[in-house]
């Protein structure tokens, strides 16, 4: 069996790839990615190894809508003290945002300009030890962030 290294990117479609790229360098400080041989979309704005791809609507009847993304949710990890500092942030540029309490985590969700839910988290206790999967097990799915009710 092969073994993944990491999540390298989440490729979304924007409405506005640009003042998408903005958003997510003011809001959460990625990096845009600038390469002399890579194209103008998409854009890739990358966190240390992972990072997003911002593409713009795959044609002029696609309409880029919160009810349309077809990704509930994508997060980055934060060390349990910037949590703070990214409401505070948050805060400062107006931006609505929720925190939940997980089981392990805290997590701070936010909507980004086209309406996907992104979400920061950061573990508060011992690492989770993982259980294995035994077919014909009840798995509980998780409840997610009433966050679609914010707006930005």
């Amino acid at each position: 069996m092969f073994r993944l290294s990491f999540l390298d990117h989440v490729a979304l479609r924007c409405a506005d790839v640009n003042a998408s790229a903005q958003w997510y360098e003011k809001v959460l400080g990625l990096q845009r990615l600038r390469l002399n041989d890579w194209p103008a979309v998409p854009i890739m704005m990358l966190c240390g190894h992972s990072g997003i791809a911002l593409f713009p609507p795959a044609n002029a009847l696609d309409t880029v809508a919160p009810a349309k993304a077809c990704v509930d949710h994508f997060a980055f990890r934060v060390e349990r003290d910037q949590l703070a500092k990214a409401r505070a942030h948050f805060d400062l540029l107006g931006i609505a945002h929720e925190t939940q309490q997980h089981p392990y985590f805290e997590s701070v969700y936010l909507l980004d300009p086209d309406g996907h839910k992104v979400e920061l988290t950061a573990l508060v206790s011992a690492e989770p030890k993982l259980m294995s999967y035994q077919p014909g097990q009840q798995h509980k799915p998780a409840t997610s962030a009433p966050i679609d009710a914010i707006n930005t």
